[in-house]
């Protein structure tokens, strides 16, 4: 893929929609496009951040570790962010996240993402809106959990 057509691939995320052209061209040349197979880890838990992705193609598992092994504990799709909360927190990697199919993912620098963030409010506020849907569901499904537990213990 050639510099334009990453630029006007870049057009069509929603999150990127609202950058001018000459930004979108600055993250198509200093981003990477990344490929992985299905299984493929793309970072794991402890892992430093050094990038953000963004799914450009097909979906990648969040993996949790629990006591009885690891759970999925959500699926991210086409036009996704994931990695920003490690980079945003200045903390290493809070899960692993692996490739559920193929998967193209664009691989964007802690340095360009937050220049980013900081240049651009509209972009800012779609991380913030991001991250917030995202706390959301993991608040959700703890209370799934917390309420299947409470079932559990009145059962037995």
């Amino acid at each position: 893929m050639d510099l334009s057509q990453e630029t006007d691939m870049l057009s069509k995320i929603p999150m990127f929609a609202k950058l001018s052209a000459s930004k979108l061209k600055l993250l198509a040349f200093t981003s990477e496009m990344v490929m992985y197979q299905p299984g493929d880890v793309v970072f794991r838990a402890g892992d430093l951040a050094e990038c953000a992705y963004v799914i450009v193609e097909g979906s990648i598992d969040v993996i949790t570790e629990t006591e009885s092994g690891p759970v999925v504990a959500v699926t991210l799709h086409k036009n996704q962010l994931c990695g920003e909360m490690a980079l945003l927190s200045n903390a290493p990697r809070s899960a692993t996240l692996k490739a559920s199919g193929k998967v193209t993912a664009m691989k964007i620098s802690a340095e360009m993402f937050l220049k980013l963030l900081c240049e651009n409010s509209d972009l800012a506020l779609d991380v913030m809106r991001q991250l917030s849907d995202k706390l959301a569901k993991s608040h959700h499904q703890v209370e799934a959990l917390q309420s299947q537990l409470e079932q559990q213990s009145s059962a037995t």
